[in-house]
Formats: structure tokens, sequence, C-alpha cells
């Protein structure tokens, strides 16, 4: 009898000691972990714009939160499936693999997208938009991380309008990743990687038709003597909607509509973000993120900066007018977090994938260094060089500023790799246009720590990139002649916001260095779970509570 009472106390003891560790953990975690990815945001949109924010956006993040204002990316090139890859694996692309939105594969020998897989099909729509996975991403994510922890007991959605704003963030592990697919019926879309078929809240959503709202003239929000941040409204160094014959306010969509792709124009503007944010809160609701007994994670990404940036450049109205409605919507979606889920029980950060150059017209406008680079020419040149120099058919591939060779034919016919590589990069260095010049052997023998080599070290992956990389000088793109663009390992394109907000991050900034990998360390760290295993990046300690 006494052993059985014995035995009884015991197990009441270690029942009551175990229901306090879970409340333990339970306090000291955030309810969920909201991810914001801003699509093409430079570091001074957060200075620039800064008197016209409201007080309940960007100004609550940093007032309430740790600005990291010097924060950059530590490898090029700086593209969309790079940055999400980035920011999630704590990683570069020399060791989580996306090199690029889309790149030349040295195995199939043809170019491939970062999260094409057409093992899958579509979830949603008929087309071919919902072939994707994170297949090609080879390193686990900080969300991957938490779900591996609590043995898929926390929750992750990822969403964006490009499917690859979803797919990376989310990774591996993810309970769903969603998509906008505009065209003539504007739905969310997904992939059977994720689901055999959406939920019925999704149907719902896309069935009631709330995108139809956004089908409107884009207006300014503000008076056009408010923006003064910004140049003359109709200029030369911006693009155009089809139909349109000026760059100027206001841009009628309700005639444009046909003629730009039905539903895909309001990506291209700041309805676009509000997509986002509407489509998001929905999946926080019906999920119910963040009401269940471990930390779920919402992943989101807000891409139409970046094609109204790449449309109309950095310092057009237009990109002043997205941020300033963007800033509207991080406020709708800090209330609705504040509301659902309760103030002080999420953490949130804010940062972007890559920023971008001003236009160079521009530039040379007001008598700053700046140009368009003939990539054809080069391109050409470098060819008729290798041709007469060493025969035909060792080049397999240029493209994202690389050079690929066919390796198998520079040693058939009994060149050194090396002194091929070489010989092209100083043919390059030649080009009044290129800055800088390496070469694949540089990047094996070397081990880089600062300047652009270490950034195009840190993007260089063996098994996946060329044989010779090339920077052109600064300002300098290959691009139209109006619009915005990035890639390179330069300050414009490297230096963007990165904010911590919430429970388990203090308040305050800094003005030291912190690279976008650090963001999955010091996330995974607020979280107490295993960094994601290709971690190369380190915690920032300051913003730790």
């Amino acid at each position: 009898m006494k052993l059985k009472t014995l035995s009884l106390v015991l197990s009441s003891f270690l029942l009551v000691l175990t229901f306090n560790l879970k409340a333990q953990t339970s306090n000291s975690a955030p309810k969920l972990v909201v991810g914001v990815i801003v699509d093409q945001m430079r570091y001074d949109y957060i200075t620039r714009f800064w008197n016209d924010y409201s007080d309940d956006g960007f100004k609550r993040l940093i007032s309430e939160g740790f600005n990291c204002e010097n924060n950059h990316f530590n490898y090029a090139p700086t593209y969309t499936g790079p940055g999400h890859a980035s920011v999630y694996t704590g990683t570069t692309p020399a060791v989580h693999g996306i090199i690029g939105n889309d790149w030349y594969d040295k195995e199939s020998k043809q170019m491939v997208y970062c999260v094409a897989d057409d093992q899958y099909r579509s979830v949603g729509t008929a087309s071919t938009a919902g072939q994707m996975s994170p297949h090609r991403l080879v390193t686990t994510t900080v969300t991957d991380q938490l779900r591996l922890h609590t043995q898929k007991g926390a929750k992750v959605i990822g969403v964006s309008v490009k499917d690859r704003g979803a797919v990376l963030p989310a990774g591996h592990m993810a309970n769903a990743a969603y998509w906008f697919e505009g065209k003539q019926d504007g739905n969310w879309i997904s992939s059977s990687y994720y689901m055999d078929e959406l939920p019925n809240w999704v149907k719902k959503f896309n069935k009631k038709k709330s995108v139809s709202q956004y089908k409107k003239d884009w207006t300014l929000l503000k008076p056009i003597e408010d923006y003064q941040e910004s140049v003359v409204d109709a200029n030369n160094f911006e693009g155009k909607f089809k139909g349109e014959s000026t760059t100027s306010f206001p841009h009628k969509f309700t005639q444009l509509w046909d003629s730009n792709g039905f539903y895909d124009i309001i990506k291209s503007s700041p309805y676009g973000n509000s997509l986002v944010t509407d489509f998001s809160i929905e999946a926080l609701k019906k999920e119910e993120l963040g009401k269940g007994d471990f930390t779920d994670f919402l992943a989101i990404s807000y891409s139409s900066t970046d094609y109204v940036g790449h449309m109309f450049g950095v310092d057009s109205k237009e990109v002043q007018d997205v941020y300033l409605r963007l800033d509207l919507e991080i406020a709708r979606l800090l209330q609705t977090l504040d509301e659902q889920v309760g103030e002080g029980n999420y953490s949130l950060f804010l940062s972007a994938d890559h920023g971008a150059v001003q236009v160079p017209a521009y530039l040379q406008s007001v008598k700053i260094p700046a140009g368009l680079v003939n990539g054809v020419e080069i391109k050409s040149d470098i060819e008729a060089y290798v041709l007469d120099r060493f025969g035909p058919d060792l080049i397999e591939n240029i493209s994202n500023h690389q050079i690929f060779l066919n390796r198998e034919k520079v040693d058939e016919m009994g060149y050194d790799l090396k002194s091929v590589q070489e010989a092209i990069a100083m043919r390059l260095l030649g080009q009044k246009d290129i800055y800088k010049v390496y070469t694949a052997y540089q990047m094996w023998q070397n081990d880089y720590v600062e300047g652009v080599e270490a950034i195009v070290q840190n993007g260089y992956n063996q098994k996946r990139s060329g044989d010779v990389m090339f920077v052109y000088k600064p300002a300098h793109i290959t691009y139209s002649n109006y619009g915005s663009t990035h890639g390179s390992p330069l300050d414009y394109d490297t230096h963007v916001p990165l904010i911590f907000f919430g429970k388990g991050f203090n308040k305050g900034k800094t003005t030291a260095r912190t690279e976008i990998y650090d963001i999955a360390p010091t996330v995974a760290a607020m979280l107490k779970i295993a960094f994601p295993n290709g971690t190369t990046g380190s915690p920032i300690e300051e913003v730790l509570d």
C-alpha cells in the first residue's frame, strides 16, 4: 500500500513538473513568428519617406522594435530567389545552392528556375503555374527547424504574389505555400508538393472574388505636392503600362486592364501588396495561427514593390507611393496580429531580398557616373575571342554575369582549365564597362574575407556556378533605358532594412554591421531551436531579449 501511495505521489509530482515545464516553454516562446520580406527595398526608403509614414507601420516597428541600420547582403547576385533563401537558411548561395532566380544547370545543360518542379501538379489552377517546390534548396530553413523541433506540431505557411517568395521561406516541411496567379481569374494557388487540393477556406476566398475590389485606377495616396522626395511625375526615366502615353498619374487600370494581363496588372501596383495582406490575414484567422500549443510561423513576402521599382525606378513617385501604401499594409497587419494573437504574444522581423540601383539615365542627368552596358556586345566579343584563341564549342552558356565552359571539351582539346579561365578573365577585364573579374580557380583556392571578392565568393557555389564571374562598374547595368534593377555586390543592392519586433526581441538600434544570414540564427536562438543545418551566420546578440 505504501509503495502504491509513493508511486501515486511520484506520478503526480512528475505530472506537475511536466506541466510546469510546458508552461515555462509556452510563456517564454511567442505564439507566432511573422517573417516579412519586402522585395526590392533599399534601406533609405525608411529614412527618405520617414516624414510621410503613419505612426502605426514602419514607425511603430522601429520605435518599439530593434533597428539594424547597417544591414547588408554579403553575397552576389542580389536577386529574389537567393535573397529569400538566404534570409531563411542563415547562409549564402555558396551553401544553400539558390544561385539565382534561374541559372544554367551544368548537368542537364539547360536553364532551370529556382523553384520549378514538374514532378508536382498545380493546385487551384489548370495552368503549370503551381508546379513548384523547394527541391533545389539543399539546406534547411528556420521554418524547417521549427517543424522538426515540434515534431510537425508548429504550423508553417508562406504567402507571396511570387511563387519563389512563398516557397523558399516556407521551406521543405511547410504546411502550405500560396502565391497569386493573376491573368483572368485572379486566384491564389499552390502545388501538390504541399496538398492535393486547396483548403475550403482558400476555395471560398477565391470564390468571393475580393480581389476584384482592386480593379481600379492607381491614383496617388496624398496630394502630389507632398511627394517631394521623388522626381517630377512625367519624365524619361520611367516605363509605361501598355496603352499609356505618359508616365504620370493616374494610371487608369480600368482602361488598361485587358491589354496588361487582366489581374496581372495589380502585381505592378500598391494593390498587389494589399492582396498579400488580405490573404495573410485570412490564413492567420482560418488556420488559427498562434492559437495552438506550439509556436507557428507565417512567412509573408510583399512583391509589388519589386514590380513597381523595375518599371518606374528608385526615384519615381510610383515607388514613393507604393511605400507609403505599404506602410499602411504593415499597420493593418500589426493591428490584426494584436487582435488575433495578442500584443506581446508574437514576434516579427522585416527585411528585404535585395535593394536596387537608381536609373542610370537619371544619374547621368545629375552628373553621377552611370550607364547601360551592351551585354550582347560583350558576349559576342568573348565568344569570338574564345573561338579564335582556343577553338569551337568551349563556351556552353553566358548568364547571370557568369561564363560556363564545356570542361569536357577543354580537357579533350588538351587545355589547362585554369589557364583558359584566366585568359577569358583578362579579355573581360579589358572591356570598358567591366569592373571586376574572378575565376572559379580563384574561388576554390582563396578565402576572401572582405570587399567585392568576398561577396562574389559567398555567391559562388562549387557545383552550380560558372567558370568566370564578372562585375560591372558601379551604377552600370544591362537593362532597359528606364526603371531600376539589381543583382550586383555593390552597396545600393546590398544595404537593406532589418527590424526585429515583439516578443523575445529588445528595443533599440545599432549601426554596427549586420548581415542577411544573421536573421535565421537570431530567430532560432530566440525560439531556442536548432539553427538551419547550413547556417554560417550568427545570432545578433544585441537584438535578443
